[in-house]
């Protein structure tokens, strides 16, 4: 073999395949040019072995290879030191993606529960559906807000957020079925609804906002984004679009984990104020202005921080955990 002739016929492509494994991100094509080339570059490279031993450009083209190889069979790395990309990247761009779909949970829900509402204020009999007249009235004037003072607050609030954390996590894992995000948000808009009746029924409705306020902004919005999952997931699967149904259900999957175990976190921050702030007899604009600046900071969380991570090509797949150098594909 003339190496310096077979090296000048292929330099090209060398110098590609080392373009190729240098680069930060790849496209779906180019992801496959790589692969293409690094398994020419492993031909060649025998053949340069077994008919000249050790050479320099064997040795150059060797590394080319070592680079396109690690890209598509990654490197383990230290989770710790990923730990702010993850709280950084990947979960606002997987919240991100969910914002029109959350919108859409939140309006919905607060529609049927308004229907449901109005229809059982002025029904009466509806009211006497849901108990007698001494039930109810032990609701609005005891019960309602016995609630949130029954229990210590540090108990209490464990107990709201494992319960939330729950109903969040069924309705991203159970949302392939189609049915069961339905039915979680007509039934919580069910009993928001008709909770409000009762409340306005005994001129208890300032009681009903002020105690629903403080933690219900921020814990209703978390559960929405888990409902708005949910309906993706199925969605994933009804329409994947180019993808096959096991791609989409498994991209997007990943990245619904993303989104639910971000939600643990939200919903321990609206437990912690459902534990410590709802029950307190301070003034309205203290309470509800601490749920609105906690909802304030996440949907600021979620569509400027998560737009500006989704523009710069995350998609909340925790397929993609290992740094940068190592993924192929990009958003």
């Amino acid at each position: 073999m003339d190496l310096d002739a077979y090296t000048a016929a292929h330099r090209a492509d060398w110098d590609r395949l080392t373009e190729l494994g240098a680069r930060r991100r790849l496209s779906g094509a180019h992801a496959d040019e790589l692969i293409e080339r690094y398994q020419t570059g492993a031909t060649q490279l025998s053949a340069i072995k077994s008919t000249a031993g050790s050479t320099l450009e064997g040795d150059r083209l060797s590394v080319g290879l070592s680079r396109a190889r690690l890209r598509f069979t990654g490197v383990s790395t230290n989770v710790l030191a990923q730990i702010p990309r993850f709280f950084l990247a990947q979960l606002p761009a997987a919240l991100y993606r969910l914002r029109w779909l959350t919108l859409a949970v939140a309006v919905v829900t607060f529609a049927v529960a308004a229907l449901y509402a109005v229809w059982a204020f002025n029904d009466p009999r509806v009211l006497a559906n849901l108990g007698t007249d001494a039930q109810l009235a032990q609701i609005a004037n005891e019960d309602f807000v016995g609630y949130y003072s029954a229990n210590p607050a540090a108990s209490f609030t464990g107990l709201v957020w494992t319960n939330n954390a729950w109903i969040a996590a069924q309705c991203i894992a159970f949302g392939i079925v189609g049915l069961y995000v339905p039915f979680i948000i007509l039934q919580n808009a069910m009993n928001l609804g008709t909770t409000a009746a009762v409340m306005f029924a005994h001129d208890k409705g300032d009681v009903f906002f002020l105690y629903i306020a403080p933690h219900g902004l921020l814990e209703l919005t978390a559960i929405f984004v888990a409902a708005a999952g949910g309906v993706l997931i199925f969605w994933a699967w009804i329409a994947p679009g180019a993808r096959t149904r096991g791609q989409a259900l498994a991209e997007d999957g990943r990245a619904l984990f993303t989104v639910a175990i971000g939600l643990v976190f939200v919903l321990l921050v609206s437990g912690i104020i459902e534990g410590f702030v709802t029950s307190q007899p301070w003034p309205w604009p203290v309470k509800i202005g601490i749920g609105a600046v906690a909802l304030g900071a996440f949907l600021t969380y979620m569509i400027v921080v998560g737009g500006r991570a989704y523009r710069a090509g995350e998609t909340g797949d925790l397929d993609e955990f290992e740094a940068g150098s190592t993924r192929i594909y990009s958003a």
